[in-house]
């Protein structure tokens, strides 16, 4: 298997480890935008496409967010699928570039992990069966501590030029929504930047998305210093709450309904499993591709 990865940063070596753990003989070939970064064991970095070779299988798209659709925009013409880290993209429009990945009916993936969690399996399916009244969506963590030994405010997250923001950093939240409960009816969100981390990246964002019979809020931030990720369902039937963070589901009484058993990067290589069971045609129901994460992206920043 011969893979193109656009970008070498951190998450892009988590997709490296989930390929290898697939496929440990994994050909992968690394397009840098700088030769400054750190280099990755048995990845061979190129700085141009013309240095590329080929053919590759298919493409990841690592980038930052504000990179994505030239890095797309040049990968087209290679006729391969496409893996594209979350979100899609760093703004709204595009539609040229969307409009032509439809005309080549190019195999699109955009990533976005927290779907191959068990908690949230798990919760997908519990939650079909409730009268429900009201869900609280919280994520809240300290973007200093992200990423240990490196200058965080000259990360993309703090700036926005690069398509960073809490909003869209943390677009699994509204992703997961999407998934579980489809398009809501109207939305309305709170976008602010005046923590005491000042940076110009937005660092507090507010949702509020209504449903024919419940609402939706979701928080997200970067200035919690104790990290908190969860999903709190009020119903007819009780109130149960689903700490991403710790893998588990507890009703009202902190009787436990559901504990993970996964370890770090399962969900990475169970996301990377399925797309390549989508270039076997092996996948049952294809999901999350360009299209269906451009209408979270509206959600986002409409």
């Amino acid at each position: 298997m011969r893979v193109l990865i656009v970008g070498l940063g951190s998450i892009a070596r988590r997709h490296i480890a989930a390929l290898r753990r697939i496929d440990p003989v994994v050909d992968i070939t690394a397009l840098r935008s700088s030769a400054g970064g750190a280099s990755v064991p048995g990845v061979r970095d190129i700085r141009s496409l013309d240095q590329a070779g080929g053919p590759f299988d298919f493409a990841i798209v690592s980038n930052p967010t504000a990179c994505h659709a030239d890095a797309i925009s040049q990968l087209l013409p290679l006729g391969i699928p496409l893996f594209i880290e979350k979100p899609l993209f760093a703004e709204l429009g595009h539609g040229e570039l969307l409009e032509e990945i439809r005309r080549r009916g190019t195999l699109t993936y955009v990533a976005c992990n927290l779907r191959f969690t068990d908690t949230l399996r798990y919760l997908h399916g519990f939650v079909q069966g409730l009268r429900i009244n009201e869900i609280n969506v919280y994520c809240g963590s300290y973007l200093p501590e992200w990423r240990p030994g490196t200058d965080w405010r000259r990360c993309y997250s703090a700036r926005p030029e690069l398509g960073g923001g809490v909003h869209i950093d943390l677009i699994h939240e509204l992703d997961y929504v999407h998934w579980i409960f489809g398009d809501p009816q109207c939305s309305r969100k709170t976008l602010r930047h005046s923590s005491s981390l000042g940076i110009e990246a937005v660092d507090y964002a507010n949702y509020c998305l209504e449903y024919e019979d419940f609402c939706v809020s979701v928080i997200l931030d970067y200035y919690r210093r104790n990290y908190k990720r969860t999903v709190e369902i009020v119903a007819d039937e009780g109130t149960f709450v689903a700490d991403l963070g710790a893998g588990r589901v507890t009703d009202a009484d902190g009787r436990v309904l559901f504990e993970s058993r996964q370890a770090d990067g399962d969900d990475y290589w169970e996301q990377m499993k399925y797309f390549l069971s989508l270039l076997g045609k092996e996948a049952p129901a294809p999901f999350n591709d360009v299209f269906e994460a451009y209408e979270v992206l509206k959600l986002c920043l409409e």
